[in-house]
């Protein structure tokens, strides 16, 4: 017997039983993207029952149930936690004044295929004290919100509907600001490296993808990248989450921005 509950990840189900895959696919049309090795590696660690739930329109009690076959047992003692923790997040917001909270809709963005990522860290920057950034979505942000937990921010997601979501992000502290390249566009010691891993360099070029075509792309190619190697990555924007990913993943890399719509990455192992 497993013991699992809503904070249980999708990861640990998957490694706890080999069935345990197709029968979370069974919960949803939306979980069958976990079919996928490189996106299933990229958030199964990172996406909870609770979580996923949210994202495909279920209760956590749907994956208990389906899973029990398979020998997993519901904790009830940690759901009753749970519950406690999600309503005391709820009331934190719903005693902000509505005008300490900022809304910003990334809805129409996405559907025009646009990335909302500078927008909403404009946002970000410019939250006074006291002040929390709703984001309305048709889905849970979860990168965003493991990016923006390490600039010192907290999180509270409310599934409004199957397709609509409001994530709300405070200030927990003094927020760290993200990697930024030099003044000229370009990290110090670009051509210094460029020049070290000269002819042990692969490329790839991820201009021409839809998200999240280009960060799935090059984690597959990080999976094949020899110790000596380097990847050099020919981006059309900042991949603010992929560079989140490459510190947890104990990857270093380098930025040269040439402009708003061309970028360079060389991404090396530590």
């Amino acid at each position: 017997m497993i013991q699992i509950n809503s904070q249980t990840k999708i990861a640990a189900l998957i490694k706890g039983h080999p069935d345990a895959l197709e029968a979370i696919v069974t919960l949803s049309a939306d979980f069958k993207k976990l079919r996928n090795p490189v996106l299933r590696k990229l958030m199964a660690g990172r996406t909870s029952i609770a979580m996923a739930s949210k994202i495909g329109g279920c209760k956590p009690e749907d994956f208990f149930e389906i899973l029990k076959p398979l020998g997993f047992v519901s904790d009830n003692s940690v759901q009753e936690q749970d519950l406690a923790l999600q309503k005391s997040l709820k009331e934190f917001v719903k005693d902000i004044e509505t005008a300490h909270i900022i809304p910003l809709d990334v809805r129409a963005m996405l559907a025009e295929g646009n990335d909302p990522l500078k927008l909403i860290q404009t946002k970000i920057k410019e939250l006074k004290e006291g002040q929390v950034l709703k984001i309305i979505n048709t889905f849970e942000p979860t990168p965003l919100i493991k990016l923006l937990e390490k600039q010192g921010f907290e999180s509270y997601v409310d599934l409004i509907e199957k397709n609509l979501i409001e994530t709300y992000f405070y200030r927990n502290k003094v927020a760290n600001t993200i990697h930024q390249a030099s003044p000229e566009g370009v990290d110090a010691d670009w051509n210094q490296l460029l020049k070290q891993y000269e002819n042990r360099m692969i490329e790839v070029d991820v201009r021409h993808l839809e998200m999240p075509a280009p960060m799935m792309t090059i984690l597959n190619e990080l999976e094949k990248l020899e110790h000596d190697q380097a990847l050099y990555v020919h981006h059309k924007r900042i991949p603010v989450f992929l560079l989140s990913e490459l510190k947890d993943r104990n990857f270093e890399y380098r930025i040269n921005e040439i402009s708003a719509n061309e970028v360079f990455l060389l991404i090396f192992k530590k």
